[in-house]
């Protein structure tokens, strides 16, 4: 099944932002969270798994909204089951967020709560 990719500038623009800005459902306003790309592909985890939270709402209803700037592009998320990728987006956190103060949620992100989370946003 081949999947939409985002418009070459978004996917730049998700790539290099430290902060990717996601609406989970309708309802949940936008909030922080770090991303990482591989390829074309873009992949979030929830570090905290709220009960109500971006994550858990997704789960329920895996229609969202990302934010770059002035432009929002809608989403949605996919679950990811595979070890191989999991094991892709653990290297792409380190690689992203690895290093200073960022670098103990970085590790804690690539745990096994964390990586059970694994979701890729894909445009709608």
């Amino acid at each position: 099944m081949t999947r939409a990719a985002f418009p070459a500038g978004a996917l730049a623009a998700l790539r290099d932002a430290r902060i990717l800005r996601l609406r989970a459902g309708g309802r949940h306003r936008f909030i922080g969270i770090w991303a990482v790309a591989l390829g074309r592909r873009v992949f979030v985890r929830s570090w905290s798994l709220t009960p109500g939270g971006w994550w858990d709402t997704l789960r329920r209803d895996p229609h969202g909204a990302v934010r770059m700037g002035r432009r929002t592009l809608a989403v949605r998320a996919v679950h990811t089951r595979s070890e191989r990728l999991r094991r892709e987006v653990d290297g792409a956190y380190l690689d992203k967020y690895g290093r200073g103060a960022s670098r103990r949620y970085a590790l804690d992100l690539t745990r096994a709560r964390s990586r059970g989370t694994t979701t890729e946003l894909v445009p709608r």
